[in-house]
């Protein structure tokens, strides 16, 4: 909370009370209200949707991956032919995993980029 109130306080000291006119679109008066709440609400989201988008995909990979490798486990003791097989498996989805995680990475950097870029330039409609 105390980062959004930081950005705004950011935003209205390089820009001024021009900083509001991001909140009020070009639209007939009878939607103004309304598109004026969705827009305050869009811009305050953004950035709790970074934080559950990367949260959510960390958990996904780790519970993946935990709920394998104890399925694996609990072949080390029916067969070690099957052990090595579902091991593999294991082993790809770490691999997969690694993968999600450089691309979460790469998604993560790329949208705070383009948030920080709102708050230091004022956008147009």
């Amino acid at each position: 909370m105390n980062y959004w109130f930081n950005n705004i306080c950011l935003w209205i000291y390089l820009h001024g009370l021009k900083f509001l006119t991001l909140f009020i679109p070009q639209c007939p008066l009878v939607l103004l209200p309304f598109l004026i709440i969705i827009e305050l609400f869009s811009y305050v989201i953004k950035f709790f949707s970074l934080a559950i988008r990367l949260s959510a995909n960390i958990m996904a990979g780790h519970t993946l991956v935990y709920i394998i490798s104890q399925f694996v486990l609990g072949l080390l003791f029916v067969s070690l032919s099957m052990w090595f097989v579902f091991g593999s498996l294991l082993l790809a989805v770490l691999l997969l995993e690694i993968g999600v995680a450089f691309l979460q990475a790469y998604v993560f950097t790329v949208l705070t980029c383009i948030y920080l870029s709102d708050t230091l330039n004022l956008p147009s409609h």
